[in-house]
């Protein structure tokens, strides 16, 4: 028989090294909410950050997450997990804390325990914030090195932005995320500009339920769903409008939603990106393992930071490792 598991919870906040910019505004700190599931002997953890263009604070995330307390208590699992709250944040710390303790407990690292193949590193994405194009120009030129360089667009002159940067880094694969920030009056000429860079893939131009303009036009770039996609139930309306998803564990409430979702984006012939927001390498830790599958993977968070937790991920240039168990899994 199981032993009971208690909740313990926590906001933790961490600087960012300088700003991060994107459409909707900067900002300088990253405020995680971390559960921590505990046993007696093992201890689980996992790591959300609230965000409030999906209507998260850190106070709600907190109170939805204290509100299973009851349930954790009567013994609630990751599977009764999936149907006890909806996906978002706060569903995402609660899940990657039970797939945690669930190999803490079985001394068996969460790929086995998930049955996936063992994790290996990977190239991952590095973001060059939304700024003016010579401070975008000099951000690139820093992180020209690396061979793949996510750009932030989704303001007036995003064409004098996007050349600025191909300029200052000829030679890294260049993806663009607009996050909601363009409109049917600019689109194709912005479309234009970064075919002109040579960028690969475009997040999210238009916001999310006014983007039917892009099933009735020639992409001349793969896009991709971010803000537009939560879980399995948003993909019947990317149908023609998508060719890439963009999958999130804070979206998708967790990793269980989140490899359900990757089965589900295989079978409708979608590219996958995984994507994270701007967290320590807690969160990243679980998204590692979704990202063995993925064509672009976007796991940069605990970069853009002043500093990590401790155990966090080996970083090397582009390449990303998989997590320790002292940190995660």
């Amino acid at each position: 028989m199981s032993k009971p598991v208690t909740l313990a919870l926590a906001a933790e906040r961490w600087p960012i090294a300088g700003s991060f910019g994107i459409s909707r505004g900067s900002k300088t700190e990253a405020v995680a909410v971390v559960a921590e599931l505990r046993d007696g002997n093992a201890r689980g953890r996992g790591e959300c950050v609230p965000y409030a263009r999906y209507g998260e604070s850190v106070d709600s995330v907190m109170a939805q997450i204290n509100a299973m307390r009851p349930k954790i208590d009567a013994g609630l699992d990751r599977q009764g997990l999936q149907t006890a709250m909806p996906p978002g944040a706060a569903r995402n710390a609660l899940d990657c804390a039970f797939w945690d303790l669930e190999a803490k407990r079985s001394n068996r690292p969460v790929h086995d325990v998930a049955g996936l193949p063992a994790p290996h590193e990977l190239t991952t994405a590095y973001t060059i914030s939304l700024d003016a194009p010579d401070v975008m120009a000099k951000a690139a030129k820093g992180a020209a090195s690396r061979a793949l360089l996510k750009i932030k667009l989704g303001a007036e002159g995003d064409a004098a932005r996007i050349a600025a940067v191909r300029a200052a880094a000829p030679r890294s694969v260049l993806i663009v995320d607009a996050n909601e920030g363009w409109n049917d009056d600019n689109l194709a000429a912005n479309f234009a500009a970064c075919a002109e860079s040579g960028v690969v893939l475009i997040e999210q131009p238009l916001p999310e339920g006014k983007d039917q303009v892009l099933g009735r036009m020639k992409r001349p770039i793969p896009v991709c769903a971010d803000e537009s996609l939560h879980d399995r139930a948003s993909f019947s309306a990317l149908a023609s409008k998508y060719d890439a998803v963009n999958i999130k564990l804070d979206k998708a409430g967790g990793l269980t939603e989140a490899l359900a979702m990757l089965a589900e984006a295989q079978r409708r012939n979608f590219t996958i990106m995984v994507g994270c927001m701007v967290a320590t390498s807690l969160a990243m830790a679980p998204a590692v393992l979704l990202a063995q599958q993925a064509r672009f993977v976007d796991l940069d968070g605990p970069l853009l930071l002043r500093k990590d937790r401790q155990d966090g991920l080996r970083y090397a240039e582009s390449l990303i490792y998989p997590p320790s168990p002292a940190l995660w899994g």
